[in-house]
């Protein structure tokens, strides 16, 4: 997958990102509910799980927009990532333990729900935080804790702070009335994101979990 190096001259974000990079070092996180109702409807009528659901949904909002795919290369490189996949949790019951694994991102729900399907059945027993040998590096990560309906959940993330790529986590979801809220929280770095594509991200979010029965289509 193709990486295209910034030109730091001609970009326009450049003085936001010298400012969050060289100044004032930030990350910042967002927890939104979104309405699933008529996302896990159509599911369970199409026998389809909804975690895979999730997934997709996520990496495909993060596929439309450049400032969720910026970051530096193995090089150092600043730049952005001509496509992003999903790397995600499974949990393993027998020890409450988890590992992160990955499946490539595709457009076409079924191709990647089956492929998702396929990892999470051949990494369901694996004792290792990591135990994929070929994940790529234009992965992002999402987790799940599906056990708890939080309203705010924020990554405490130490280092150099130069990790640029979103975080995404999920908790447990909880019905009211008609409505089925999931909270969903996002880690985003002010370097490259701003309360603005948060916002355009959770929007985009809600329209496809709406709007599955087209995207679902074909499954």
């Amino acid at each position: 997958m193709k990486f295209h190096p910034i030109s730091m001259e001609t970009w326009s974000r450049k003085p936001y990102f010298e400012h969050y990079m060289n100044r004032v070092r930030c990350t910042y996180s967002m927890t939104a509910n979104i309405d699933i109702a008529i996302l896990q409807a159509e599911l369970k009528r199409k026998n389809v799980k909804l975690y895979p659901a999730l997934i997709h949904m996520i990496a495909t909002a993060v596929n439309r927009h450049p400032e969720f795919r910026t970051c530096f290369d193995s090089e150092g490189r600043l730049g952005i990532w001509e496509r992003m996949s999903p790397s995600f949790t499974i949990f393993h019951e027998e020890d409450s333990t988890f590992s992160s694994i990955w499946t490539p991102y595709s457009e076409d729900f079924g191709a990647f729900y089956k492929r998702c399907l396929q990892e999470t059945e051949r990494y369901k027993h694996a004792r290792q935080l990591f135990p994929c040998p070929d994940e790529p590096p234009n992965t992002f990560p999402i987790s799940s804790i599906p056990w708890v309906n939080f309203t705010g959940f924020n990554l405490n993330i130490y280092g150099e702070g130069n990790f640029l790529l979103p975080i995404f986590t999920m908790g447990k979801y909880d019905r009211q009335h008609d409505k089925l809220w999931l909270p969903v929280s996002a880690q985003l770095h002010h370097a490259v994101c701003d309360g603005y594509h948060a916002g355009v991200l959770f929007n985009e979010l809600q329209e496809l979990a709406s709007d599955c029965r087209s995207w679902l289509a074909g499954v």
